[in-house]
């Protein structure tokens, strides 16, 4: 929905209609690879004038409003079986990732990104610099491992191959008990893959800055790409479907 190159950042038109179809009663989520404190700043930093119902963190966690309403809480007890399964998956895979950061330290300009937790991910300079790192990844990796990666631009963060943005929202739905036919999802990149391959939403779409692995996904999908970019793409996504595909 936001566009880093052009004005106005958000597209009006956009923002008009999911705010009409919130007051409706449709309920919007925001499924991101940011923290809750990023996305919060991104909400402000782009004067956001509406507020999504529910939002999806660091491409697998789920939250809702809190009682005080200005807050996020964990929904259900997803986000912690999310955080057991990755810590039991990165101590077992503590051999895997030794050899990708020796690979990214001696054959990369890459930057390794630590949390609190310990190694989180990693920054390039290029996107062809990262090609090569998933490729090492690909190859290091065991086949068998649940040890798996989430790549946005030159971004990437190590995940459990069980949660990413599909499986979050698949969990939302069921917690809200929304059916998959009514849930529409947009994305431009590759973690967005794993909720537009029509697995969980039945109206997949993607606008025109969309790389080309994700229009293809949509496209087997059966959904929407769209001729326009960023938030006007994801408007003519919108009418598409709500005007019965026509």
């Amino acid at each position: 929905m936001v566009s880093h190159v052009s004005e106005p950042v958000l597209d009006v038109d956009c923002v008009e209609l999911i705010r009409d179809l919130q007051e409706a009663g449709t309920i919007w989520a925001i499924n991101t690879g940011r923290s809750v404190g990023l996305l919060e700043s991104g909400l402000t930093d782009f004067e956001f004038p509406i507020r999504p119902d529910f939002i999806l963190t660091t491409e697998r966690e789920i939250f809702r409003p809190g009682t005080n309403g200005d807050k996020w809480e964990a929904f259900g007890d997803w986000n912690d079986r999310c955080a057991r399964d990755h810590a039991e998956l990165f101590s077992s895979a503590q051999s895997t990732l030794a050899e990708v950061v020796d690979f990214v330290t001696q054959k990369t300009k890459a930057q390794l990104l630590y949390h609190t937790e310990g190694l989180e991910g990693l920054r390039t300079e290029t996107e062809e610099e990262m090609d090569r790192i998933v490729e090492f990844i690909q190859q290091a990796r065991d086949p068998e491992s649940k040890f798996h990666y989430q790549r946005n631009t030159i971004y990437l963060r190590f995940c459990h191959a069980d949660y990413h943005k599909g499986a979050a929202l698949a969990e939302l739905a069921r917690l809200i008990n929304v059916p998959r036919e009514t849930i529409f999802a947009a994305g431009d990149h590759h973690n967005d893959i794993s909720m537009l391959n029509g697995e969980v939403a039945a109206m997949p779409a993607c606008p025109a800055n969309a790389i080309e692995e994700v229009k293809t996904a949509v496209r087997n999908a059966g959904g929407y790409v769209a001729k326009q970019e960023h938030g006007a793409g994801v408007h003519e996504a919108l009418e598409f479907f709500l005007n019965g595909k026509k």
